[in-house]
């Protein structure tokens, strides 16, 4: 049946309502207007109702593209005899499988009612229909000459079958817009509606999102001439089609050249930032869309235009991969490093390409020249060292590989009689003592080698424990290979640096870490302990959480803790010591056994001697009572603090005051000894952030705490979030951050008055 075939009379009317539905805005059609007088139909002799678009408030459908549905075709009666002909007692149902293609709604079976496929272009309206005194759940698409009806099983199925073939239609018509784009202050206006009908649609599909960035991405690529205004605007309108989809390749290529022409808009920051975070969070490879590398990779390099240059590279990596090496996002590291290699790769490819002659990366995408064509090789030269020289104003790499002399002076001697030229091997194998590569690359270059090049920096050491993490721990019995692998370990654990430490926990729940496998009984284990032991040393002089980490060592390691005590292992000592001290073992018959293996050895016994000393003043103290507020005099140390606390009785003392003193966090030793504290000031002292860690574990009943021009930082503010008593905190002019704020402000329920003036988060 054609479908574009109208009859009579009604020819004139259905051509004017066909334009005004043309001419009217795209998202009026949302509204889903009724017809005029003389295209209604009568369906039949019950009452029929018909739904706007919203006859479901809150329900979410898939976007069909194929199905099996009833279809009836009406044509518009002309006559009485067409009217009988065309009642509902005489109308005909056809079962279809019916196709949503791009343009058209076409059936498998091309015969019938479906003979000629149903263009887009050519249905003036949609509409829900249903009837109070019949089951029938229809829908209704108006085309010039008549109307089709289309019946599904159920109300959903039929709410399915109304949103997809509307969106289908929209999506048709904008693409026939912006294809043949007249003026784009109209363009951009028609993309602002494209986004608000993709982000309201109830459909829920990931081409409900993609498909109008394909639109999008299709027209940028054919209008390469905008101004940097039209950039600007066009980016910012798809912006919230961003949030939750990957640009397509087109796409990419726009944003590239906005980040390499405009790199310190605004847009940049804001609308590219979030897409680059879930880029590197969310993407599995890198090879199969390398345009959105690049796009990173341009990023990047738009950050470090900025005037604070490579510290909002640091900021952003920061942000993306921590300093510890737990990350929650285990993609997150292999796309950085995938990104920054290929960022230096890109710098000498067309170098070492030269080389052979080969095309390089770029030639093969712009289509590689003729052999003819291109330019003499660049052959890569064997330099001997000069005397000094100033230094160029090309950036020159000397990259120097030492090696044997004896097989140094094999590879300078080369083939019997021959002079002919070392390859890159060869110039990369070469003792520095007898030569040395030299590589002269353009001056450009040098802003994009320094600021990747850093950023693996920064990344070289969890890339490493990346590697280590991912090896078979079945290769860890093998004794050669424990035995390498011991000394790379034994470095990190003598690293001062807490971040290296974390490293050697284990990166998720559940599984062991280096520090699990070397433990006595480990299947990495040959030294009894030794290196166990220098671990736990480490990471309990790094570890903020030092009752959270005793508690670990107590579920999981106290037999081999209790083991290396027994042996006179001081640190081990130290330990159970601690575990005594802080309550950590609730078993009687476990604290028995402690106490057994620390009377067991001279050092054990003192430091139990010296534990029980402290467990008897601290008992003295709180029975004595003594004053509830307390001021320490300016200029007051540590060992004043510590003087003064220990001379007298505190048990009682509620509100101490160590305003403007010399005191550090070495006196948290001393604080977390009075039971009863609930009021703290610290003001101006250089109070940080290993004494707040320190508080937080056992200061649970502080309400009142000022840290006001203190060197407190994020690292020791974010241990406040387990003193739920807090109802006052000063953080006036200290190096508080807005994201640690917030975390502050959600975890603490009590907290009333805060005083953040004078940093990030004001």
């Amino acid at each position: 049946m054609d479908f574009n075939s109208s009859g009579g009379g009604n020819e004139l009317h259905n051509k004017q309502f066909y334009q005004s539905e043309e001419s009217k805005p795209l998202l009026g059609e949302m509204s889903a207007p009724t017809p005029p007088e003389g295209n209604n139909i009568k369906l039949g002799a019950g009452p029929c109702k018909r739904t706007l678009l919203h006859c479901s408030s809150g329900m979410r459908y898939k976007l069909l593209q194929e199905g099996d549905i009833q279809v009836c075709v009406v044509k518009h009666p002309r006559t009485f005899l067409s009217k009988i002909l065309t009642s509902k007692f005489l109308r005909r149902w056809e079962p279809h499988h019916l196709t949503l293609t791009d343009c058209s709604l076409a059936s498998a079976t091309p015969t019938g009612y479906m003979e000629a496929a149903l263009s887009y272009s050519t249905i003036e309206d949609l509409q829900l229909l249903s009837w109070d005194n019949a089951p029938k759940y229809c829908v209704q698409l108006s085309f010039p000459g008549g109307t089709v009806l289309l019946q599904a099983a159920n109300s959903y199925l039929r709410d399915q079958w109304f949103h997809s073939l509307q969106w289908k239609k929209k999506i048709y018509k904008y693409r026939k817009v912006l294809n043949n784009p007249s003026r784009w202050e109209v363009v951009l206006k028609e993309i602002r509606s494209l986004v608000d009908m993709a982000l309201n649609s109830p459909l829920q599909d990931e081409s409900i999102h993609q498909a109008p960035l394909q639109i999008i991405s299709t027209l940028l690529a054919e209008n390469t001439n905008l101004s940097s205004q039209d950039h600007e605007n066009i980016i910012v309108a798809i912006a919230p089609l961003l949030e939750n989809n990957h640009p397509p390749p087109d796409l990419c290529e726009f944003f590239c050249k906005h980040c390499r022409e405009r790199p310190r808009s605004m847009v940049v920051i804001e609308v590219f930032t979030p897409v680059v975070q879930r880029i590197l969070k969310h993407n599995m490879d890198f090879g199969k869309c390398p345009r959105l590398r690049l796009f990173t990779q341009e990023y990047i390099l738009a950050l470090n235009e900025l005037n604070a240059g490579m510290e909002v590279v640091k900021k952003f990596i920061h942000s993306m991969h921590g300093p510890s090496g737990q990350c929650p996002h285990p993609r997150v590291l292999p796309n950085l490093v995938a990104v920054c290699l290929a960022a230096i790769y890109s710098c000498y490819e067309e170098l070492i390409n030269s080389r052979d002659n080969s095309p390089s990366l770029k030639e093969i995408r712009n289509g590689c020249q003729q052999q003819n064509e291109r330019k003499p090789p660049l052959p890569l030269r064997l330099l001997r060292p000069e005397p000094p020289t100033p230094p160029p104003t090309a950036l020159e790499i000397l990259v120097e590989l030492e090696r044997n002399n004896n097989t140094a002076n094999a590879r300078r001697k080369g083939p019997a009689g021959g002079d002919s030229e070392p390859n890159l091997i060869d110039c990369l194998l070469v003792s520095p003592a007898l030569n040395a590569l030299s590589i002269q690359l353009p001056a450009q270059a040098d802003r994009v080698l320094g600021c990747f090049a850093l950023i693996l920096k920064m990344l070289v050491l969890h890339v490493l424990m990346f590697i280590l993490t991912s090896l078979f721990f079945r290769a860890l019995a093998h004794a050669k290979f424990t035995k390498e692998l011991k000394y790379v370990i034994q470095r990190f654990a003598e690293d001062p640096r807490q971040e290296v430490h974390s490293c050697l926990l284990s990166v998720r729940s559940g599984k062991d870490g280096w520090f699990q496998l070397y433990s006595p009984g480990g299947v990495a284990c040959d030294d009894d302990g030794e290196l166990f032991a220098s671990m736990v040393h480490i990471l309990m002089g790094s570890c903020y959480k030092t009752k959270k980490f005793l508690l670990s060592l107590a579920e999981n390691k106290l037999g081999p803790c209790m083991l290396l005590a027994l042996r006179g292992n001081q640190t081990m000592v130290e330990i159970l010591c601690l575990m005594l001290e802080y309550n950590i073992i609730e078993n009687k018959d476990t604290q028995l056994q402690i106490i057994s293996t620390l009377e067991s050895t001279p050092v054990g016994l003192h430091m139990y001697e010296q534990l029980c000393d402290r467990q008897r003043e601290l008992k003295e103290l709180q029975r004595k009572g003594g004053p509830t507020r307390l001021t320490l005099p300016s200029k007051s140390t540590d060992a004043d603090l510590a003087r003064l606390l220990s001379s007298g009785s505190f048990g009682n003392l509620e509100n101490l005051s160590l305003a403007f003193t010399n005191v550090t966090s070495a006196c948290a030793e001393q604080l977390i000894k009075l039971p009863s504290l609930k009021q703290l000031n610290l003001w101006s002292t250089q109070f940080g952030d290993a004494g707040l860690r320190l508080l937080s574990e056992h200061l649970a009943c502080l309400q009142v705490l000022n840290l006001c021009e203190t060197p407190v930082t994020d690292a020791g503010l974010l241990s406040l979030s387990s003193m739920k008593s807090l109802c006052s905190l000063n953080m006036n002019s200290t190096k508080l951050t807005a994201d640690t704020y917030d975390d502050l402000k959600a975890k603490l329920p009590n907290l009333k008055e805060v005083d953040v003036r004078y940093t990030e988060a004001w």
